[in-house]
């Protein structure tokens, strides 16, 4: 019998309470600091969330303050687009981060953060 493969890098998840989904207006985004993060936390006008690193690795724009649309973000400062599902850009920049993100029962925005057991 073979002994079930080890993962070499175990994660667990973080779950994020983030409030109230109101407080981001359909068609924006808002920033939030998770686990010594910024992340950007989008409320589609169809009002489904995504989340993706809040930070644009070009040259440090503000994604929550990007444009976006029901596929992708625009980065305000430099039009890098990143699309809102994988985080991949669509501009040639680096990728963003992307985040597993919904809406709780009581109306609060919970954000699912896995870390790798070496960043805990």
């Amino acid at each position: 019998m073979n002994p079930s493969p080890v993962n070499p890098c175990p994660t667990n998840t973080r779950l994020h309470t983030l409030g109230p989904v109101d407080q981001i207006p359909l068609g924006e985004g808002r920033a939030f600091g998770v686990d010594g993060e910024q992340v950007a936390v989008f409320r589609l006008r169809d009002g489904t969330l995504r989340a993706l690193s809040a930070v644009c690795p070009h040259r440090g724009g503000p994604i929550a303050d990007g444009t976006i649309d029901r596929q992708v973000v625009i980065c305000p400062l430099h039009q890098h687009a990143f699309d809102l599902e994988t985080g991949c850009s669509r501009t040639g920049a680096e990728p963003l981060r992307a985040y597993s993100v919904r809406e709780d029962a009581e109306q609060n925005i919970v954000l699912h953060n896995e870390m790798n057991d070496v960043e805990n």
